[in-house]
């Protein structure tokens, strides 16, 4: 349970902020901003050097990006981001995360990282992630964007409505893709050719559209908060995304392969 009294309890869901509490935030963080900006800011992609030499790193206005968020993005969101990135090593995709409340420059929580260290990802990874607040720049440059919760999802469309369609919680996302069969993927990528990041767009517009159209109830689609909680709820958390994740990973393969 968070303590109402403690700032950093950062990864429970907090009332949500008004557009000028928003756009305040927003300006509070401009030096954030930039540096969020910068290349060299920027996460590495999935398949490159833990070290994050720049000769690992591509150039990123080519590479498909995949960002994933979260509240404080200390537990769910990195979680789903080194495992992601672990899960696509190979691909070329640069996967990364950040959170609505977010606490810059925070670790993950030591649960989040055994629990993910145990679920697949690499330590390296795990414990050199940083948390970062949520920016116009991060989602701008973001063809795929996997929430935690539909309320993060809605604070991402708030943020930037653009993004209608390459939004996603991450259990709404593989609930679509489970009912998108392999042929509709292929035929969709016609159209981009082989522009990765217009592939992965793409993607997301398939999914889009079967919105409304397959059965599932709201609540499923969330990946419950469990920051500050047992060693077993970080594990629960960690089977909601399990399956997720393998969707992710077969949709966004046959759309890049």
């Amino acid at each position: 349970m968070n303590d109402p009294k403690d700032p950093r309890a950062a990864d429970a869901s907090p009332a949500p902020l008004t557009r000028r509490e928003l756009r305040a935030r927003r300006d509070a963080d401009a030096t954030a901003d930039a540096e969020a900006a910068s290349p060299a800011s920027r996460a590495p992609f999935a398949g490159a050097s833990p070290t994050g030499s720049p000769a690992a790193v591509p150039d990123h206005e080519s590479v498909p990006t995949i960002l994933t968020v979260c509240t404080g993005n200390i537990c769910r969101s990195p979680m789903a981001e080194v495992l992601l990135r672990a899960r696509l090593g190979g691909l070329g995709v640069r996967v990364h995360s950040a959170g609505t409340h977010g606490l810059t420059g925070e670790g993950m929580t030591d649960l989040a990282q055994e629990v993910a260290i145990a679920a697949g990802a690499d330590p390296h990874d795990a414990a050199a992630h940083e948390a970062r607040y949520l920016l116009d720049p991060l989602l701008a440059e973001s063809d795929l964007i996997l929430t935690m919760t539909r309320e993060h999802r809605s604070h991402v469309v708030q943020m930037m409505p653009s993004l209608l369609r390459r939004a996603f919680t991450i259990r709404e996302f593989a609930r679509l893709a489970s009912a998108t069969g392999d042929d509709e993927i292929h035929a969709a990528m016609a159209g981009p050719g082989p522009d990765r990041r217009a592939r992965l767009q793409a993607l997301g517009r398939v999914l889009s559209d079967h919105r409304g159209m397959v059965p599932g109830f709201p609540e499923d689609d969330d990946v419950l908060d469990p920051y500050r909680r047992p060693r077993e709820v970080y594990e629960e958390a960690a089977a909601l995304l399990a399956p997720a994740l393998t969707e992710v990973e077969r949709v966004v393969t046959l759309a890049l392969a």
